[in-house]
């Protein structure tokens, strides 16, 4: 193996990722190896920043698919820059402000019904009256992120055309 590479067991041990989360981002073209002719992956040493870039973005709650259309941004397969950084994190701005608003929602409705049909809450007369959370399908629908306000508001609009 040439200076500029590492193995595999080498990149898991200094980026503290398993060797077979190494092989999962690379199935998913997150990093890419070489092999050597025995069949061994062989990574450039800048893939140990991609692989913190990857695990830094997991870590404010990116998905996979997020972070690749994120890496996608960089010319050949770039290992990201500070900037890259500060550029990409900005541009997660929205997201992340919309998962706050969303658990700050469910801080909020928590203690309150969930939308779950159990209609035994003395709540749910107030959040889920005769149960119509369930036109929304199964589940607890407040929690997955229907608002009480519009589940209540179509009850209203359905009645009105009946």
């Amino acid at each position: 193996m040439n200076e500029t590479a590492i193995a595999i067991g080498e990149l898991a041990k200094r980026s503290g990722v398993a060797t077979s989360a190494i092989r999962f981002y690379e199935e998913q073209g997150l990093i890419c190896s070489t092999r050597t002719e025995g069949g061994q992956r062989q990574y450039r040493r800048d893939t140990l920043r991609r692989v913190g870039f990857i695990r830094a973005a997991q870590a404010v709650g990116l998905n996979l698919s997020e972070i690749r259309s994120a890496l996608e941004t960089l010319p050949g397969q770039r290992t990201p820059t500070k900037q890259d950084w500060e550029r990409l994190s900005r541009t997660w701005h929205p997201l992340l402000q919309e998962r706050i608003d969303g658990l700050i929602a469910l801080r909020d409705q928590l203690t309150s019904c969930v939308g779950c049909g159990c209609l035994s809450l003395k709540s749910c007369a107030l959040y889920n009256p005769q149960d119509v959370a369930r036109r929304r399908g199964s589940g607890a629908r407040y929690l997955m992120g229907d608002a009480s306000r519009s589940v209540l508001a179509e009850d209203v609009l359905d009645k009105q055309k009946k």
